[in-house]
């Protein structure tokens, strides 16, 4: 199996480390238009091999884009990350022209590829790559959903001081820190609803702290995340990949589920080897799906500035 990841910034580089240290793929390319910086990414992840004990072969280009024929997945991380006090709205203008760039490149030697996006404003770059490539929605998954559920998890483990691993918790919607919508009501710890182990109070701290998840870590770091996005990118491509058809929030293409069409929007999918294998419909309440269609009125809004580029 081969993966590309476009930008070997810190998101990619992080993602590229996973995937080889798990052996998600065998042969992991790293492209970045700066010069010499893939490769040298790629070099020093290729010397932490034989400490971590994995096989995987990890390449790097200077935007020779010859090297990612073939790719079964490829992820784009391309485009300037948020700083302290920006939107991920902000990036729009920036970003836009370089992923529809990747994304033409990236099909011209790989025509048959899944794109996992996690440019910001994810949702919106998730569309831009649908739309101005034409292919089959199921091959084009933004990422921002899995991430956001990792965060909403860890902000559960904290406040009922349990372990991750037996949290099952979700976030649909906008990956954006108005726009997403933590699903408490769903929200479990083993059996035990969220609801039954905190106070109504202590639960939407937990959904606030999540919203703002990706915007505390810009201003503690100066610059975005990494660790975390890194690592939802390789759970993503590991169930596509090993078709393990693991149920993840994902930005995909709705075409009349929960009610909405032409939009690329965070909600949970059945991931596998043909990508998106199925949309999971969940039966939200009345406030819940309140909150989905501000959402998606929210994503369409920005979406709409995209005329110059589809």
């Amino acid at each position: 199996m081969k993966v590309t990841i476009v930008g070997a910034g810190n998101v990619g580089a992080t993602a590229a480390d996973v995937i080889a240290s798990k052996e998600i793929a065998e042969d992991i390319v790293l492209l970045d238009i700066k010069e010499g910086f893939a490769e040298g990414k790629a070099l020093d992840l290729m010397q932490t091999a034989s400490t971590k004990g994995f096989n995987s072969v990890i390449t790097g280009t200077t935007a020779d884009y010859s090297l990612t024929k073939g790719s079964d997945v490829v992820v784009i991380t391309s485009g300037i990350p948020r700083k302290p006090g920006m939107t991920r709205e902000e990036l729009i203008g920036i970003n836009a022209n370089i992923v529809k760039d990747v994304s033409k490149n990236i099909l011209d030697y790989s025509p048959n590829t899944i794109i996992v996006m996690v440019s910001n404003p994810m949702d919106t770059m998730t569309y831009l790559a649908l739309k101005s490539t034409g292919l089959d929605p199921k091959r084009v998954i933004g990422m921002g959903g899995a991430l956001d559920s990792s965060r909403f998890k860890t902000y559960i483990s904290l406040a009922i001081d349990k372990p991750q691993k037996n949290i099952d918790a979700m976030v649909i919607g906008g990956h954006g820190d108005t726009t997403m919508i933590p699903l408490h009501r769903f929200a479990k710890y083993n059996d035990d609803f969220l609801s039954s182990l905190l106070s109504p109070e202590k639960v939407n701290a937990v959904v606030q702290s999540t919203m703002v998840g990706g915007a505390t870590l810009t201003k503690l770091l100066g610059t975005s995340a990494w660790y975390a996005p890194g690592s939802s990118i390789a759970y993503l491509v590991d169930s596509i990949l090993n078709d393990k058809k693991q149920t993840i929030p994902c930005s995909v293409l709705l075409n009349g589920e929960y009610n909405h069409k032409d939009i690329c929007i965070g909600v949970p999918c059945v991931i596998g080897k043909n990508g998106v294998e199925e949309i999971v419909e969940l039966d939200l309440n009345d406030d819940e799906m309140a909150k989905f269609n501000s959402s998606v009125i929210a994503v369409k809004s920005m979406n709409s500035t995209l005329t110059d580029h589809t």
